[in-house]
């Protein structure tokens, strides 16, 4: 088992690597002028000069992916203060840091890794992506949180009255719900319940977690705002569990051992959720294990819509605005979440079902 969770690891690190080299030189050959980002396109010749020598945009392309990379590494290399000096670096990059082993005037040190720093706000991207984080997970943790309850009801419900109106209607909404992008699903349900029926649902139609006071007493946080953000990101999930449920649950329904359980005299009630319901979810676990990673990635044309304050609304602002660093980070944050969240569901399914390890 320990050879088959270090292989995915190993997997892991080579796929993220990949992202790390495509993300680094797709960034790095686009047009624009970092350094008249950051001054304006007034700024004299020496300014530029001097800020394209401090973000290291003087050499190379390959020295500055290889500065990047160690940037990016937890391990890496850098240049010691004194030789005796224990904190070394550049701490208002790096942070604090742990020396390792000393190589003369460098040495291989343990730190957090570094995403460099906005050109637009000059704040570190890591501070940037950790604000916008909670709001993000928040929304999406809600979101999965309503698909998964309402889905696995309305599937049961399904399962026990196939064919009937309630089952063919909730069909067409579930085919619905996975065709419309989630861009034009936010826009309508932003007009339908925040514009249309803003006088019974008494909704906003932009918002985040917490609101200003009218009145000048700070912010406040205001629940209703992720309604409506969380019931848009919540629709597809929400679709593919109604299916996923109902199409289990019919087969489970469909066993022998189930037969056997109602000749018994078992009521209804107890041969679907003590027989039927156990042995239906799996699929379900299996959608819904990638689909908390999906939503995290998902969300940025929702929290765009919405103004909802998480990493969707920072990388479009970030586009707009040619702010390279902190799009650069936001994708590698998006990936290793992937990437982590796939490991963890091979894991599972590994100590689950010991054929997958041989696989």
């Amino acid at each position: 088992m320990l050879r088959f969770i270090l292989k995915r690891l190993l997997y892991g690190l080579l796929v993220l690597l990949g992202v790390v080299v495509i993300i680094f030189f797709l960034f790095n050959v686009l047009p624009g002028d970092p350094a008249r980002m950051m001054l304006g396109q007034r700024a004299d010749l020496a300014s530029v000069e001097a800020i394209n020598r401090d973000l290291g945009l003087d050499r190379s392309l390959a020295v500055q992916f290889v500065s990047y990379l160690n940037d990016l590494s937890p391990v890496s290399i850098h240049n010691r203060v004194d030789s005796s000096s224990y904190w070394f670096m550049d701490e208002e990059k790096y942070g604090s840091a742990a020396m390792l082993l000393p190589l003369g005037k460098t040495a291989l040190v343990l730190k957090k890794p570094y995403l460099r720093k906005s050109y637009q706000s000059k704040r570190n991207v890591t501070d940037i992506l950790s604000e916008a984080l909670i709001n993000t997970l928040i929304l999406a943790i809600v979101s999965m949180a309503f698909a998964i309850v309402i889905g696995i009801a309305i599937g049961i419900l399904c399962a026990l009255k196939k064919n009937s109106i309630t089952d063919r209607i909730a069909l067409v909404f579930s085919v619905l719900g996975m065709s419309v992008p989630s861009f034009f699903a936010a826009i309508l349900n932003a007009w339908i319940f925040a514009f249309v029926l803003v006088d019974i649902t008494h909704l906003n139609m932009v918002g985040s977690l917490y609101s200003v006071d009218d009145l000048g007493r700070g912010e406040y946080l205001d629940l209703k705002n992720l309604i409506l953000p969380a019931l848009t990101l919540g629709i597809r999930p929400l679709a593919i569990v109604v299916e996923l449920t109902r199409n289990s649950m019919l087969e489970v329904l469909s066993q022998d051992y189930i037969r056997t359980a109602r000749a018994k005299g078992l009521s209804n009630f107890k041969v679907v959720t003590k027989h039927a319901l156990k042995n239906a979810l799996n699929p379900v676990v299996t959608a819904i294990s990638g689909w908390l990673a999906s939503l995290l990635a998902g969300a940025v044309f929702v929290e765009y819509v919405f103004d909802w304050k998480g990493i969707g609304v920072v990388i479009v602002n970030a586009l707009d605005k040619y702010d390279f660093p902190v799009i650069m980070g936001a994708v590698l944050f998006i990936s290793v979440v992937l990437i982590v969240i796939n490991i963890l569901v091979d894991v599972v399914y590994g100590l689950l079902d010991p054929r997958v390890r041989v696989n």
